[in-house]
């Protein structure tokens, strides 16, 4: 099975149900990001600290990384970046497509996987945004490498990915108020799902999503040549029982620290 063909499909129907990751900022936001008053999300809730940016982005090169959805991207192209964004879903993009048009900016898009940025030349991008998404691939490590590979000497990445602990609860349950450990890290979303129903999941065009380990996380960004310099957590803004006892989402801030290997 496909699982990026699949996550494609389950992301241009999420678009067409209106999830929340997929509506895009108002002209409002973007009148704000023009002037200077402007944030970004990579998580759920939290902003992302204003001090993890340079105190003026006009000009740089920003990736959004599997950012489609029309949320990070236009803010950062209102606020002077120059920004691409790369998404696997044609309508994701389609949403950042829509408010360029809209408020007149300038952004480009391009569909494709996060884990092969081929179409990206070595050290061109000052910063790189990949809001929560690396659930939707199976192995990172891949992704980090990358990211290291396009960014230059100092470039600053920022992303958000899932606590591991999230996945062990049975969601269902969970949803209910009742946490009932279920799943080991790591894991899929068809390890613990009968034979009989894997089909019509697939069928359904549902998400195909991946538990990834803490280490795989963030020693997996160490070893693709960054420095963590910042970290925080958040959560579903209270609408989860998780949210009583645990922060559900991560955000670091990494420096590319470029090694001479000779």
């Amino acid at each position: 099975m496909d699982t990026t063909q699949q996550n494609s499909h389950a992301w241009d129907k999420k678009v067409e149900e209106g999830s929340r990751y997929t509506q895009s900022v108002s002209r409002e936001v973007i009148e704000k990001s023009k002037s200077g008053d402007w944030n970004i999300t990579v998580t759920t809730e939290k902003q992302v600290p204003r001090n993890w940016f340079p105190a003026s982005v006009d000009g740089l090169r920003i990736l959004c990384l599997a950012s489609g959805g029309g949320q990070q991207a236009p803010v950062l192209a209102a606020a002077g970046a120059d920004v691409t964004v790369t998404d696997i879903s044609k309508k994701q993009l389609e949403q950042d497509d829509m408010v360029a048009k809209r408020d007149g900016l300038s952004l480009k898009t391009v569909q494709g996987d996060m884990s092969d940025l081929s179409d990206f030349d070595d050290e061109y991008f000052d910063i790189v945004i990949n809001p929560v998404s690396n659930l939707f691939v199976k192995d990172i490590q891949p992704v980090w490498n990358e990211v290291s590979r396009v960014l230059k000497d100092k470039g600053v990445l920022i992303a958000g990915f899932t606590n591991p602990l999230l996945w062990i609860f049975d969601d269902n349950q969970e949803r209910k108020g009742i946490l009932d450990v279920k799943h080991s890290i790591p894991s899929c979303t068809l390890d613990y799902m009968p034979a009989s129903e894997v089909e019509e999941y697939i069928n359904s065009s549902s998400t195909i999503e991946y538990a990834h380990t803490l280490e795989d996380q963030m020693q997996g960004q160490i070893d693709a040549g960054f420095v963590i310099t910042g970290f925080y957590e958040d959560d579903f803004g209270g609408t989860r029982i998780l949210d009583n006892y645990i922060k559900t989402f991560i955000a670091t801030r990494a420096i590319k620290m470029k090694v001479d290997r000779e």
